[in-house]
């Protein structure tokens, strides 16, 4: 007999926002979007809020992409194609392809939505969850789907409890009670409390759970609006806050959690700092985000690869890794890692010592190369003897290098230093 649960989750689409750039991440995202990005060893952003829908039992699924969308598109073809019609599922790429008129693209998160009605309604959703394509967490849509429907809620916004004093770089919700979202405001400088807990506040995911047919005749009404920039957390829920009801959801309350995660993780891994730190964070003994449950697995596209190999065991030339990720295809020939993650066919060479490295697939270290504290872009080529981490000054002109102390390097960053 068919749970409640799976009940809401068939008659529920989810809608992936999945076009931006991410600028803070620099020279990462100049070929792709930031949900496009690397993320843990072997997946990207994009496939941790479509997995978190498929592991609620959401099977329509629209992904609306922009910016330089080609890898990630292709990551979807070759990751995402095992949705079967026959079983009334659907994954949709829905890249901004002018369909209005000639001169608009996607003009903003509200525009995405409002210019792909008909492919929604072609599928007859009775709710939408609404996702930003490009943080890591695991969370159950369907519980913030069963809020949504219990409060009679016009929107339910997902919200992730922050310390207030962090609050202000985020989109903030006060709320009453109730849950109930008395006003919203961007980046404010004095956060208001959650009620209950003077110390933390409630920031905004990008996550909107609407009716769908409520949604629509919004986003109808604002796309006849010149005045408006039509985005959600602009224009469309502001003034659901002031003309209806619209209710926040913590995030506490459906995040999905193993008994190694502490607290509910969620990240924006928006900064070069962020990208590292996230990463590297897998490494650690107990890491706050558990890739290992196999009951909410992140779904990905996984190449065929050999096992990851080790070779080489004299002093000084020894193929190891202490508290580190090495995914399939990798050669750790005669170096030496602590605290690395590794993505896919990254080969590294004899006499390399590398700690707080995160190199994305393909990547090759040369012999005798020193390298602390650095994200290396895919397929890069370091070269021998290179020393990073040592030297700020130096790193800083040759490379770009942090406030905190991360150093990224791209190919064309390295291709000036030998010209």
């Amino acid at each position: 007999m068919q749970s409640e649960s799976e009940r809401l989750a068939q008659q529920t689409m989810a809608f992936v926002l999945a076009g931006g750039r991410g600028s803070r991440l620099y020279e990462l995202t100049d070929r792709r979007a930031k949900p496009a990005m690397y993320f843990g060893g072997k997946t990207r952003i994009i496939d941790f809020p479509l997995s978190n829908a498929v592991n609620s039992g959401i099977r329509r699924i629209g992904v609306a992409t922009q910016y330089k969308a080609h890898s990630l598109i292709r990551h979807l073809q070759r990751g995402w194609s095992f949705f079967r019609a026959e079983r009334n599922e659907s994954l949709d790429i829905l890249p901004a392809s002018q369909r209005m008129d000639e001169e608009n693209w996607y003009r903003g998160t509200a525009d995405a939505v409002t210019q792909n009605i008909d492919i929604i309604e072609g599928y007859g959703p009775k709710y939408i969850v609404i996702l930003a394509g490009d943080h890591i967490y695991k969370q159950d849509y369907v519980k913030m789907v069963e809020h949504h429907i219990d409060s009679g809620a016009d929107v339910t916004v997902g919200c992730i409890e922050v310390p207030r004093k962090e609050a202000s770089a985020f989109g903030v919700m006060h709320v009453n009670e109730n849950d109930v979202i008395i006003d919203f405001m961007e980046k404010p400088k004095d956060p208001p409390a959650m009620p209950g807990h003077p110390d933390l506040a409630l920031a905004s995911m990008g996550i909107y759970i609407f009716e769908t047919e409520y949604l629509f005749d919004l986003l109808l009404a604002d796309a006849k609006d010149s005045n408006s920039e039509h985005d959600f957390g602009k224009n469309i829920i502001p003034d659901i806050v002031k003309n209806g009801k619209a209710v926040a959801h913590p995030f506490s309350r459906s995040c999905v959690r193993t008994g190694l995660e502490r607290e509910a993780y969620w990240r924006d891994v928006g900064t070069v700092d962020a990208f590292w730190q996230a990463n590297i964070d897998l490494t650690d003994f107990e890491p706050e985000l558990d890739l290992y449950d196999n009951s909410w697995p992140i779904w990905t596209y996984s190449e065929l690869t050999a096992p990851a190999k080790f070779i080489h065991n004299e002093e000084g030339r020894r193929g190891h890794a202490v508290s580190s990720m090495v995914s399939g295809g990798c050669i750790i020939s005669g170096s030496s890692l602590e605290r690395c993650l590794m993505f896919t066919g990254v080969r590294t060479h004899s006499f390399s010592q590398l700690d707080g490295v995160v190199a994305m697939p393909y990547v090759e270290i040369k012999r005798k190369a020193q390298l602390t504290n650095v994200v290396i872009d895919r397929g890069v080529v370091i070269p021998e003897g290179l020393v990073v981490g040592e030297d700020p000054d130096l790193d800083a002109k040759r490379f770009r290098r942090t406030a905190n102390g991360i150093t990224l390097i791209t190919q064309p960053m390295i291709d000036k230093l030998e010209s």
